[in-house]
């Protein structure tokens, strides 16, 4: 399930800032709850959370996190932040299942409750505790996520709770993963044919081969121990580190899998849950299914993009209807792949840019204005916004390689080829898009030697789980909506609030006032609307110039 994190959350809080993004718990005053994982022990714990020995190892991991707690001192890059955010790390078991072997450290970042009502200076806002914080990905880091607590609309969350984030295992600082040489990730200009020939077919199979051979070679047998399992058991040894009782976690995109995965196996550490725009859990759709259903959305997007542009067409010259702006972007890929703009910008790089603008409405009027000047003779602001950014290029491979080993290694995916060809040459028959794109992103894991995970049945009984929070957005290419209908079903209790007729990739802490507002009620007062509730979709972009 390629994220958006992968595209734009890169640098500090980037993504956050453009998208998201004393009263009592919504299940009553939180008691001490031993630090013990909510399955049952034995055969069945086996069966559906690992083996046994994974079930005592994330026993004995949380115990000794909750004694050695978390160290937080100055960050080691603190001259570059604003605020007062704080660094640690907390040690975690390579592998469960022997929990005093190879330890590994999460870095972990928080900027501590202030306080401070934002409408009333006068009043002491009481502490609920820590609110921790997953982009998603998988490969993203939350890390500087406590940063958002500069925003005007995290101002009264940041009075009440303590802002974490946190590196996820193999992200950033927390014993990094990667796959190929940096200097090598990005590939440009490139070519990325809607309808590839057979000999281009080949060629990206190599490249796969290659590619799956690296993540193998580099990292060794630790390789497969970066799954989404271990993310959640990463996620409580964190909460018991902090000190929390119970968690309080909000979770975009992939982080919405694996913080479900969370509430399956420790419902009862569970104090408060929000899932911002969430990916499909259903075991039969990880991850293969997953992204087959992610490319035909993108398809919906991408005509949602040709329909604003065309009806600005006195802005930007690119046509009059969906139909003409296709054919002024199909003239700027062949023009690209004739001669690349600034010898880097080539199709590749520009389905790219315009892909990010599947993900978030933000990005619609530059990619736009950039698409017209181009046309028009000026391939200036393309460049600008296309080209690789060789200085991120150690963070994007890791990123690149922590994606491809969690989604490799969650689940089984298709080792024939065949399989690939067919399904892809049938689904860009009709979304052309971002298909085959989304194959060469996850075509490694044909070819994947690690072992692979059984998906979880991600489902919690009625009264096992505290009531959670899903927010998601009605035309979300990248997590679509279908997943999360699929995760209210399986969360028994959990309520879904759909921003309608909107499409960006993250609702919290956006520009929705009414989304927001059942995201504020509900972390801040524990308050929760009826099982399923609606806001009006947030307005559209306007026009550059």
């Amino acid at each position: 399930m390629r994220a958006a994190a992968r595209h734009s959350a890169a640098g500090l809080t980037a993504a956050l800032l453009l998208t998201t993004l004393a009263a009592t718990p919504a299940g009553g005053l939180p008691g001490a709850v031993p630090d013990t994982p909510s399955a049952p022990h034995g055969t069945a714990a086996a069966a559906l959370y690992g083996t046994a020995a994974e079930v005592r190892g994330a026993t004995v991991a949380t115990v000794r996190a909750r004694a050695a707690g978390i160290d937080f001192g100055a960050c080691s890059d603190g001259q570059d932040l604003p605020g007062s955010m704080e660094c640690g790390t907390v040690g975690v078991p390579l592998d469960y299942a022997r929990p005093d072997g190879r330890q590994i450290e999460l870095a972990v970042s928080r900027v501590r409750a202030t306080h401070r009502d934002p409408k009333n200076s006068k009043r002491k806002v009481p502490r609920q505790g820590a609110l921790v914080y997953n982009p998603g990905g998988p490969g993203s880091s939350g890390f500087y996520f406590p940063l958002i607590g500069l925003l005007p609309e995290w101002k009264r969350i940041g009075a009440a709770y303590d802002l974490v984030g946190y590196a996820p295992r193999g992200v950033g600082r927390s014993a990094p993963l990667s796959c190929q040489d940096p200097k090598r990730y990005f590939k440009g200009p490139s070519q990325a044919p809607v309808h590839p020939s057979e000999s281009y077919k080949r060629e990206r199979i190599a490249q796969a081969k290659a590619y799956a051979r690296g993540c193998a070679e580099r990292s060794g047998s630790a390789l497969r121990h970066f799954h989404s399992l271990n993310n959640a058991r990463d996620l409580d040894v964190l909460r018991a580190a902090l000190g929390e009782s119970r968690l309080t976690f909000m979770g975009a995109s992939y982080g919405t899998y694996f913080g479900a995965l969370y509430a399956t196996l420790f419902p009862s550490h569970v104090r408060r849950m929000v899932f911002d725009s969430p990916v499909n859990p259903d075991p039969d759709r990880v991850w293969y299914r997953n992204n087959l259903a992610q490319s035909a959305a993108f398809e919906e997007r991408w005509s949602d993009l040709r329909e604003w542009i065309a009806r600005h067409h006195r802005t930007y010259g690119l046509g009059d209807t969906p139909a003409k702006v296709l054919r002024s972007y199909e003239r700027a890929r062949a023009r690209l792949a004739a001669e690349p703009a600034g010898g880097k910008v080539g199709p590749g790089q520009l389905q790219g840019a315009f892909l990010q603008a599947g993900y978030y409405d933000d990005y619609w009027p530059l990619r736009a204005q950039a698409l017209s000047e181009y046309l028009k003779g000026d391939p200036g602001l393309l460049v600008d916004i296309a080209s690789p950014v060789q200085e991120a290029a150690g963070e994007a491979e890791n990123s690149g390689a922590v994606y491809t080993a969690v989604e490799c290694n969650d689940a089984p995916w298709p080792t024939d080829w065949k399989v690939w060809d067919r399904d892809n040459t049938r689904l860009a028959r009709v979304a052309p898009f971002e298909t085959w794109d989304n194959v060469w992103a996850n075509l490694p894991c044909a070819y994947w030697t690690a072992p692979r995970q059984q998906p979880v049945d991600v489902r919690t009984g009625p009264g096992e789980l505290p009531p959670v929070l899903i927010l998601a957005a009605e035309r979300d290419a990248a997590a679509p909506y279908e997943g999360a209908l699929e995760l209210r079903r399986r969360l028994a209790g959990s309520v879904l609030v759909t921003e309608r007729d909107a499409g960006s990739h993250g609702v919290a802490g956006g520009p929705n006032r009414c989304m927001n507002g059942y995201f504020e009620a509900y972390l801040l007062e524990g308050r929760l609307p009826a099982r399923r509730s609606a806001c009006a979709g947030r307005a559209e972009p306007r026009p550059a110039g």
